[in-house]
């Protein structure tokens, strides 16, 4: 339960702080966006370190899928932007990948 609410703080925070620099550079907003957007980034990194895992490699692959499905759901509550099916779609196979990762059985 513990990663997946790291999980979901890391996603939010990188999602938060990429988007800083988005609207710095992309939509003229004050330079200054770009100290919490830092912030962000730094929580973010702080929180995928925290995951118990022998491999950051693998914490870092299976963080992938949560952080494309909350990508989309920023993209239609933050943006307001509906989904199409294939962001949907997208989605769910990111999460199918995730689970492998995640679950899928170890050698030892």
């Amino acid at each position: 339960m513990r990663t997946y609410l790291l999980f979901a703080v890391a996603a939010l925070a990188e999602i938060a702080g990429c988007f800083a620099v988005w609207a710095w550079w992309r939509l003229d907003k004050p330079v200054w966006w770009l100290l919490p957007g830092g912030a962000c980034l730094a929580l973010f990194a702080l929180c995928l370190a925290l995951v118990e895992s022998a491999a950051a490699g693998r914490t870092y692959a299976a963080y992938g899928g949560i952080y494309v499905c909350a990508s989309i759901l920023w993209l239609y509550l933050i943006e307001r932007q509906m989904p199409d099916r294939f962001d949907i779609a997208g989605a769910a196979l990111c999460c199918l990948g995730c689970a492998i990762i995640l679950f899928g059985p170890r050698s030892a």
